[in-house]
C-alpha cells in the first residue's frame, strides 16, 4: 500500500507540474500583453516598461516559470527598490485588476463554493441512489418508468435554465425564498439555509437524474449475478441482501463518477455561481475571464486540476473498502 501511495503522489506531482507549465505558458505568453491592459490606454512606453519589470515578466519564459513554482513554495518577491513587494507562499501573484493576492482571494471564495459544493452532492446522492435502487427492485412498474423518465427530463434540462425559473417561481411569484446571498452559517442559520436551497437544487438536479438511472442499471446487472442469487438462496434478510450484495458492487462506478463530479465542482461552478450572484470560485473565474485577469484565471485552473487530481487518488483508495478484489498489499 505504501509503494503504490507513493506512485499514485508521484504521478500526482507530476499532473500538477505539466498542469502549472502549459497554464503559464498559454495565460503569459500566448495571451495579450498585461502590463499593456495594467497600464491603460493612455500610458507612455516607460510605464509599460516599468510594468513589466514590477510584474517580473520581461524576463525569459523559462526564468518566469521557475520565479512562479518557486513562489508557491517559498514566495517570491516582485519590483525592486522602492516597488519591490514580497509576496508569501503560497504565491499566486496579484490580481491586475484589484491588485489584491490571488491567494487571499481564492481563500475568502473558497468557503462558499465549497458550501455549494457539499450540500449539491449530498442532495444528489441521496436522491440518485436511493431512486435508482428503487427503480431497480421494481423493475417494469409504473415508478420505474415514472422516475425513469422524470430523470431523463431532468438530466437535459440546463442548469441556467433551472435556476432562472427557479428564481422567477420561488422568489419573484411565490416569494417563499430569499434572493441568494453569501450569508455565513455562524450568522444566521435559517437565512444560510434558505439562500443555498436554490443553488443546491440546481447543482443537483442533473447529477441526481444521472446517479438514477446509472444506479438502477448497475444494480440490475448485480441482480442478476450468481453470487446474488446464492446470498438469496441462503435466506438472508432482504435488507442485507440487497445492502451488501447488490448495493455495494453497484457503487464502484458510482464512487469514480462522484469523485470527478464534487472535485471538479469545488474547482468553480461558474453558471450558478453566476447566475445566483454567490461570490463563489466559479463567480470569480467568471469576472477574471471577462475582465482578462490572468493571474486568477490561473490559480482558478490550478486549483480545479488540483482538485480533480487528488479526487482520482482519494477514488483509488475508496475502491478498496468497497470491493475487496482491488485491495493493495
Amino acid at each position: 500500500m505504501a509503494r503504490y501511495l507513493a506512485g499514485r503522489i508521484a504521478g500526482l506531482v507530476l499532473i500538477l507540474f505539466l498542469v502549472c507549465l502549459f497554464t503559464y505558458l498559454i495565460f503569459f505568453e500566448l495571451s495579450p500583453d498585461p502590463a499593456v491592459m495594467i497600464c491603460g490606454k493612455t500610458c507612455t512606453p516607460e510605464r509599460v516598461t516599468q510594468i513589466r519589470t514590477i510584474l517580473g515578466i520581461d524576463q525569459p519564459f523559462l526564468t518566469q516559470f521557475w520565479n512562479f513554482l518557486s513562489g508557491l513554495f517559498a514566495g517570491r518577491d516582485y519590483g525592486s527598490g522602492a516597488n519591490l513587494v514580497h509576496c508569501p507562499a503560497p504565491c499566486l501573484g496579484y490580481s491586475f485588476q484589484t491588485n489584491q493576492s490571488v491567494w487571499q482571494m481564492v481563500l475568502s471564495r473558497l468557503p462558499v463554493t465549497a458550501t455549494l459544493a457539499i450540500g449539491a452532492a449530498a442532495l444528489w446522492l441521496l436522491a440518485g441512489i436511493s431512486t435508482g435502487l428503487l427503480s431497480a427492485v421494481k423493475e417494469g412498474t409504473w415508478w420505474d418508468k415514472a422516475a425513469m423518465n422524470l430523470a431523463l427530463g431532468g438530466a437535459s434540462v440546463p442548469n441556467y435554465v433551472l435556476a432562472l425559473a427557479l428564481q422567477y417561481v420561488l422568489v419573484v411569484k411565490l416569494q417563499v425564498l430569499p434572493f441568494p446571498s453569501s450569508v455565513a452559517f455562524t450568522d444566521d442559520p435559517g437565512l444560510w439555509f434558505q439562500s443555498y436551497l436554490m443553488p443546491w437544487i440546481v447543482l443537483a438536479t442533473g447529477a441526481a437524474c444521472l446517479y438514477a438511472r446509472l444506479t438502477r442499471a448497475n444494480v440490475m446487472d448485480t441482480l442478476a449475478e450468481n453470487f446474488f442469487r446464492t446470498a438469496r438462496s441462503k435466506g438472508l434478510a432482504p435488507v442485507l441482501t440487497m445492502r451488501r450484495h447488490a448495493l455495494r458492487p453497484a457503487l464502484t462506478p458510482i464512487v469514480t463518477i462522484f469523485g470527478m463530479d464534487f472535485a471538479a465542482l469545488l474547482g468553480g461552478a461558474l453558471i450558478t455561481e453566476t447566475v445566483f450572484g454567490l461570490n463563489g470560485i466559479g463567480k470569480m473565474a467568471a469576472d477574471s475571464i471577462a475582465k482578462n485577469d490572468q493571474p486568477v484565471i490561473m490559480a482558478v485552473t490550478l486549483l480545479a486540476a488540483f482538485f480533480v487530481v487528488v479526487g482520482n487518488v482519494v477514488v483509488d483508495l475508496v475502491y478498496t473498502t468497497l470491493d475487496p478484489r482491488v485491495r493493495i498489499r
